[in-house]
């Protein structure tokens, strides 16, 4: 029980000790992360990643809405039901080439940011 005691005291007066220079401290790493951040080389990364975002990430989404889509459209079309689960069944065999497509390429094109990332960092030393 002693024991207990001891450390419970141990872990709070280490709380209200490090609180005290730990704000400071704090203040100071995050002051520090904002210079980091604000930096030429590191904004030049973060805008390579946000026109990735932009543009190769988009086309997994489009290509599963467009399957979607097409999917529904055959089905609804005139037909018996099994004329109509056929064409369904088709469509979604076809849509699904497509977005393997789109995720390959989404694949690539994160692949080839990071490359872009890794070799800037390379030649600029950091």
């Amino acid at each position: 029980m002693r024991g207990k005691v001891g450390l419970v005291i141990g872990l709070a007066a280490g709380y209200v000790l490090g609180t005290r220079a730990g704000r400071e401290r704090y203040e100071q790493i995050k002051e520090q992360a904002v210079k980091v951040w604000n930096l030429p080389p590191v904004q030049k990364q973060v805008d390579k990643a946000k026109e990735f975002g932009k543009s190769a990430v988009m086309a997994l989404p489009n290509a599963l809405w467009d399957g979607a889509v097409k999917v529904t459209k055959a089905a609804s079309t005139r037909g018996t039901a099994g004329e109509r689960l056929d064409a369904a069944l088709r469509v979604g065999k076809d849509s699904a080439d497509d977005i393997a497509r789109a995720a390959e390429a989404s694949a690539q094109g994160a692949a080839a940011t990071v490359d872009d990332i890794v070799n800037d960092r390379d030649r600029n030393g950091s």
